[in-house]
């Protein structure tokens, strides 16, 4: 298993620390499966239902500060920096805001400390996937 911590911006600690983000609960698993922890919500998705990763951003502060829902495509966003994240793309959409199947997200996006060795690591794991 591979873990990539979440990296946090100095300013936006206390804010994340309020709805229980911190370190210990903060970060994105790999190995056969994606799992992403973030505070009290969490994304599991197996490898096979991941489509591909890309490092995207910078972004808008108010657009990826803590837990966020888009409404355009209904993706969801787990943010601690406004530098730098990966979104990932899925084949079938997968819960992590709300239990339960009424609210399913196509994809994430996690401001992970590493967002190119994450996108790198998740795209080779797609690639070994047999279609």
């Amino acid at each position: 298993m591979q873990r990539y911590p979440f990296s946090v911006d100095p300013s936006w600690r206390l804010p994340l620390r309020l709805i229980g983000v911190r370190p210990s609960s903060a970060y994105v698993d790999v190995n056969d499966e994606l799992a992403v922890r973030f505070g009290p919500w969490t994304l599991r998705t197996p490898i096979s239902n991941v489509a591909g990763a890309a490092v995207t951003g910078p972004y808008s502060a108010w657009r990826v500060l803590g837990p966020h829902l888009s409404l355009a495509d209904r993706g969801v966003t787990f943010g601690t920096n406004s530098r730098r994240g990966v979104c990932v793309r899925f084949h079938t959409p997968v819960a992590a805001l709300a239990p339960g199947k009424v609210l399913t997200h196509p994809g994430v996006t996690v401001t992970v400390a590493d967002p190119e060795g994450l996108a790198e690591h998740l795209n080779r794991l797609v690639a070994a996937v047999p279609r």
